[in-house]
């Protein structure tokens, strides 16, 4: 359960999906999550470093081959967050059974 208490700490995920696509900086991270303040942003990193998860690189940020793995875990969550998501926008509706 030591995983779900580090994603679930506030603004972990979302550093990780803001990395997804490749290395980021830290000010362009401070930037992309709006709201953040810096201390927090420089312990997530410290945290998700430690466990690697992410790891320093000459142009910020990265994720590790462990860290990349983790979007393919989460891709199920993903895919039902979508159908959550149109759901509600359909008037709440709960969705049928399969």
């Amino acid at each position: 359960m030591a995983a779900l208490d580090l994603f679930g700490r506030r603004w972990a995920l979302r550093i990780i999906w803001e990395l997804r696509a490749g290395p980021l900086g830290a000010r362009t991270l401070l930037a992309r999550c709006e709201g953040m303040s810096s201390s927090v942003l420089y312990q997530r990193l410290r945290e998700l470093t430690s466990s690697g998860i992410i790891s320093p690189s000459a142009d910020g940020y990265e994720l590790t081959q462990l860290g990349a793995a983790l979007r393919h875990a989460l891709h199920p969550l993903d895919e039902w967050a979508a159908t959550w998501a149109q759901e509600q926008e359909h008037g709440g509706q709960e969705p049928t059974e399969t």
